[in-house]
C-alpha cells in the first residue's frame, strides 16, 4: 500500500494508528519532552518544576481550551480537521507559550530551557502563517521539534527518537488527517525551527 493511501476504516492499522495519535498527541510530547529538557537544562530536580511549566504552557493549556471548545460544539474533536477553524487555537498558544517565557525569564530559568520555549513559540508563528493558505501538520511539527530540542539540549541520541516522529507522520496520515505533504512539511518545520534557534 504506498504510503499517501488511507488505512481503510476498521482495520488492524486504524486501530494502531489511533493508539499511535492518541498516545504521541502533542500534549503528551510536550510534556514528557519539556519535563526532559527541563531537567537536562538545570541538571538538577528543580528543572523539572520549568519543564513542568513549559508543558503546561505549551501543551497543557491549548489542549484545554481545545477540550472546552469541543464540549461547546465548536469543534467535533481535538484534531480540528478543518484548517480554517484552527487559527484561535495558535493564538492561544502563542499567548501562553509568551507567558510562560515572561514567568521563566523573570524567575531565572535555565537558559535552554528559555530558548526552547522561544523555538516552540516562534514554530507556532510559521504553523499558523503556513495554516492560513494550507493545512499543515501540528502533531508532526511537535512531535519533531521535542525530539530536536531534546538532542540538542542533552543527548545527540536523542535523534533516534525521529522514528517516533516518523510512526506520528505515519498515523496523521493512515488516519486521513493529512497528507504526506503535510506531516512532512510540519516535522520540517518542526525540527527547522528548533535547531535554528539553538544553534
Amino acid at each position: 500500500m504506498p504510503a499517501d493511501t488511507p488505512v481503510p476504516a476498521g482495520t488492524p492499522l486504524t486501530a494502531v494508528a489511533r493508539v499511535v495519535t492518541d498516545v504521541l498527541q502533542p500534549r503528551n510530547v510536550l510534556l514528557a519532552g519539556m519535563l526532559g529538557m527541563g531537567l537536562a537544562a538545570a541538571g538538577h530536580w528543580t528543572g523539572l518544576l520549568w519543564g513542568f511549566l513549559g508543558a503546561l504552557c505549551a501543551g497543557l493549556i491549548p489542549a484545554g481550551y481545545i477540550e472546552w471548545e469541543r464540549k461547546r460544539g465548536t469543534w467535533g474533536d481535538r484534531h480540528v480537521v478543518d484548517r480554517t477553524q484552527r487559527a484561535p487555537i495558535f493564538f492561544v498558544i502563542l499567548g501562553s507559550i509568551g507567558t510562560g517565557s515572561l514567568v521563566m525569564l523573570l524567575g531565572g530559568a535555565p537558559t535552554a530551557i528559555l530558548v526552547a520555549m522561544l523555538a516552540l513559540w516562534v514554530m507556532t508563528i510559521g504553523l499558523l502563517a503556513v495554516n492560513t493558505v494550507w493545512k499543515i501538520s501540528v502533531d508532526s511539527a511537535v512531535a519533531s521539534a521535542v525530539v530536536a530540542l531534546l538532542a540538542a539540549i542533552h543527548s545527540p541520541w536523542w535523534l533516534l527518537a525521529f522514528v517516533l516522529t516518523a510512526a506520528v507522520c505515519w498515523s496523521r496520515v493512515a488516519l486521513t488527517y493529512h497528507t504526506v505533504a503535510q506531516t512532512l512539511a510540519g516535522a520540517t518545520l518542526g525540527a527547522a525551527t528548533a535547531t535554528a534557534f539553538l544553534f
